[in-house]
This record gives C-alpha cells, structure tokens and sequence, in this order.
C-alpha cells in the first residue's frame, strides 16, 4: 500500500472514531439533559403538592377559627337569653299593674345578673366618682363648681365605663369639679383678673 493510501486509510479512521466520541458525547448530553427534566418534574410535582397542602391547613385553620368564633357567640347569646327573659317578666308585671317595688327588685336583679354576665366575660364597671379626672379612662362632658370636691375630681356619672382586662372598652362619661369663684378669689388674694372682671 502506498504512503498516500495509508495516510487516506489513517484519516478515514480518525473521522470515524471521532465521529463516534462525537455521537458518544452527545448522547451523554441527551441522557443528562433527560435526568435533569425528570428532576424538574419532580421537583414542580413536589410543589405543587406542597403548595396544595398549605392552602388546605390555611382553609382548615379559617373554618376553625370561624368555628370557634360561632360557638364563642352562640355562647354569649345564650348567657343572656335569661337576662331577656327576666326584662320580659319585669314588663309584662307592670303591664298588669304589679307592685312598684316588685317591679323594681326585678329589674335591679336583672341588672345584677347583667352584670354577673359582663364579669364572667372579663368585663369590670370602672369606679369614677370622688376619684381624679383620668382622660383615658373619663370623658369629661361637664365642669361643676364644687366645695365638696377637690378641683379635677369625678362628681358625677352619666354614662358609667367599662374595662376588659386592662383595656378600656367604654370610657366614663362624667361630670369635673372645677374650681369655685370663691377659691379663686381667695387664691388671687380677693382681686378679680381680666377673666373674672369679663364674666361680670
């Protein structure tokens, strides 16, 4: 064979083994390729299942507490269902032309029992006559002069407030000593100021 033949013959080898590391790796890239896409559909399947379980537990704890909620009111309801009923009798009684103070000693019993109702709720009146104005448990809707009580005093309660632990639930709606003409005078040493001279 001559030199040029083999040389030939030699090529022809080269490209065929290349050719088959070619094909060799391209199929390695297509087996890779094929694991990776299997890898992903995998992973995507896993969440969205993940996905589907979460917004179920998100659901089942809603109508949970939504449970919770209704069975908590249906049982205040029915804590004051017997309240009603007394107020019903008290009614009715005076409708019929019952004693007064019989229809009174119901109502006040209903009122305590109202009352009773509010604690076991966690809810307490808070106390505000003779004690010192406090704007976050007052509301101030009037100034009196008074001699019995000391100036940004309580005197007295229109709307009586309530608390909830240590929340306010409803301010105290109440009347606020202020100091009398006389005890400002007597503090000014008797001399009327600019103010004083304008209200006469």
């Amino acid at each position: 064979m001559s030199d040029a033949a083999e040389h030939a013959e030699t090529g022809a080898e080269a490209e065929r083994s290349g050719q088959g590391s070619a094909g060799g790796d391209l199929d390695s890239l297509r087996a890779q390729i094929g694991e990776k896409e299997k890898e992903i559909a995998e992973l995507k399947d896993k969440y969205l299942r993940t996905l589907a379980e979460s917004e179920n537990a998100r659901k089942r704890i809603r109508q949970q507490s939504e449970e919770s909620v209704r069975i908590q009111r249906e049982s205040i309801l029915r804590d004051l269902l017997p309240i009603i009923d007394n107020l019903e009798r008290a009614l009715a009684a005076a409708r019929d032309g019952t004693d007064p103070k019989t229809i009174l000693d119901g109502v006040q019993m209903t009122v305590r029992a109202l009352l009773d109702f509010l604690r076991a709720q966690g809810v307490t009146p808070l106390a505000s006559v003779g004690q010192a104005f406090d704007p976050a448990r007052h509301e101030a809707v009037d100034h009196v002069e008074s001699d019995a009580h000391p100036p940004n005093t309580v005197v007295d309660e229109f709307h009586r407030g309530y608390q909830i632990g240590e929340r306010i639930l409803r301010p105290a709606r109440v009347s606020v000593a202020k100091e009398s003409a006389a005890d400002s005078n007597r503090r000014n040493g008797g001399e009327n100021d600019a103010s004083d001279i304008e209200k006469n």
